[in-house]
């Protein structure tokens, strides 16, 4: 009689019938009652946090202010690696670890084992689908790891779809993961078609035909003014200065940018990739996936990736504190406020799940900032490199120790070190210290030190999670705050301070609470917190740890 009671109640405990008490930790990791029927990720590239709080008072209801209001931002939210650049930005994300675990060390980086410089999409086993072009030999394959959506498709058996797209290459194959259904981005110059690769596809699906042969590209070709009256872009600096870039055939980089006019001396279809239009395009072709692919349609769920990356584009030519810069995020603004607005209507309002954030973040144009008498600064290459060469030869002779230097590091040639009975250890050492001495280099690590450390807090941290094994180099350099390799119009990143660590994080839909917080979030813990609100396995690579503020 007791063993059949003892069974009753378990079983009853088992199908929900009576109440059961589990642990804090067990309740963060339950799915969520009713799971979501679309995840939707959008990275905006190159957005820093302070976008979202300047541009504050200009934003409709329906976007960024709909997603913070009704969802939940972690406002102390950063990556905890550096190079904080796009590819390993969107793997990070997406894998819930860093690049010292992913392997996507850089957009580019000297691949030890070729002895060749290799893009972090690029794969010449696989061709284009949809152009004649090169530009659609890509795949996953250099990201080493398993990817959020990757976990979706092996915990739905495959049956729940993942989509994935961007301007940029990089920015939908790496999102996508290994066994994403498709994965598309934009191949400008005189097409201005969606793309694709032999890796997930034969053909393009007849929606992305169409598309293509629509006038939903062909209609941006027009002038870009500001959406407001300019006057009241008080969060941004003069139109007219000289901190940013203009396009080719521009006396100055001023609105209105005549696009018709400056269209075949800036690269014809490419120019939208320069222009908020860049993302209205993206939102376009968002939501004809939407519609083409029928995610959401049913109780499985479906995965949508979305990088906005005009944003970065933008950026880099004009700068953070560019007119164009405000006009292009309260553009974006609308086309999210868009975006939702379908998504109530093809899904279901509080049926779907989404978050926002980027891939970094980015530097106040540092010719500005000199002149505002902040330190900042540009790196003289040209003088660095005459000067470490003249060290190089009295130092170690005719040897030619340097395979490479890209991404700020020094590849070093180990066997001809072994040859010359040196010791790898100290070539390194004694490399770190000449380059610390150089005006701009503000500290110098080795790969000995990487590999023997283990650092917990502040820059080695962030230089030691960026810091792959197998792929990274010898010596690696650490640059002044706000001195950069660049031009000197417009912005960049790639460092490991808090102008490119500090970017947005928005969770907003359902399971989520409404709320916010200033306790420390980092880019890895994305993934993981998505995966425990399915509640499925983490990508196999996770350092990151579920969001506990998201989950209660």
């Amino acid at each position: 009689m007791k063993k059949y009671f003892f069974s009753l109640l378990i079983s009853f405990l088992l199908t929900g019938l009576l109440p059961v008490s589990v642990s804090a930790q067990e309740s963060r990791t339950k799915p969520i009652k009713t799971t979501p029927k679309l995840i939707v990720g959008i990275v905006a590239d190159q957005m820093r946090y302070d976008y979202l709080t300047r541009f504050w008072e200009h934003y409709g209801d329906g976007g960024f202010k709909r997603m913070v209001s009704e969802g939940f931002n972690c406002k102390n939210n950063h990556y905890n690696y550096a190079p904080t650049t796009t590819g390993p930005g969107h793997a990070s994300i997406y894998t819930g670890t860093t690049p010292s675990v992913h392997g996507v060390i850089g957009n580019n980086w000297y691949d030890k084992e070729s002895g060749q410089v290799v893009y972090c999409a690029s794969d010449e086993r696989y061709t284009s689908v949809g152009t004649s072009a090169g530009t659609g030999k890509m795949s996953p394959h250099w990201m080493t790891v398993s990817t959020v959506t990757d976990e979706l498709r092996l915990f739905t058996q495959k049956r729940g779809k993942v989509i994935a797209l961007a301007l940029k290459d990089r920015g939908a194959v790496l999102p996508g993961g290994h066994m994403a259904n498709a994965a598309y981005w934009y191949n400008g110059g005189l097409d201005g078609d969606w793309i694709s690769s032999s890796y997930y596809m034969d053909e393009l699906p007849k929606w992305v035909r169409d598309f293509n042969a629509s006038d939903a590209v062909e209609k941006y070709k027009k002038t870009w003014n500001t959406l407001k009256n300019i006057n009241v872009y008080l969060e941004s600096g003069p139109d007219n200065n000289p901190y940013e870039g203009a396009f080719s055939g521009e006396s100055a980089p001023v609105f209105p940018h005549d696009l018709p006019k400056l269209w075949e001396s800036n690269g014809q279809f490419d120019l939208l990739r320069n222009t908020a239009y860049g993302n209205s395009m993206t939102t376009d072709f968002a939501l004809a996936a939407l519609e083409g692919e029928d995610l959401g349609k049913d109780a499985i769920p479906d995965f949508l990736a979305i990088s906005y990356s005009s944003t970065d584009y933008v950026g880099h030519q004009f700068g953070v504190n560019s007119k164009e810069i405000q006009d292009t995020y309260l553009r974006l603004d609308e086309d999210l406020a868009r975006l939702l607005k379908q998504l109530d209507q093809k899904v279901g309002k509080g049926e779907y799940l989404v978050f926002l954030s980027s891939d970094h973040g980015a530097v106040d144009v540092p010719a500005y900032l000199k002149d505002q008498k902040l330190p900042a600064g540009y790196m003289d290459s040209q003088s660095m490199s005459a000067k470490f060469r003249e060290f190089m030869s009295y130092t170690f002779g005719d040897a030619k120790l340097i395979r490479n230097y890209s991404n700020a590091q020094f590849f070093l040639d180990h066997d001809v070190i072994r040859s010359l009975d040196m010791e790898l250890e100290d070539v390194q050492y004694k490399i770190a210290q000449e380059l610390l001495g150089y005006e701009g280099i503000s500290r110098v690590f080795t790969g000995h030190q990487m590999e023997t450390n283990e650092y917990s807090r502040g820059v080695p941290y962030i230089i030691q999670n960026g810091y792959n094994q197998k792929r990274s180099g010898d010596v690696l350099l650490v640059l002044d705050p706000a001195v950069v390799y660049y031009s000197r119009t417009g912005s960049t990143h790639g460092s490991p301070y808090i102008y490119d660590t500090h970017v947005p994080l928005l969770f907003f839909g359902k399971g989520i609470p409404q709320g916010s917080t200033t306790e420390r979030t980092e880019i890895p813990d994305i993934a993981p917190t998505i995966s425990a609100l399915l509640g499925m396995s983490f990508p196999n690579g996770t350092t990151g740890t579920p969001i506990e503020a998201v989950l209660d």
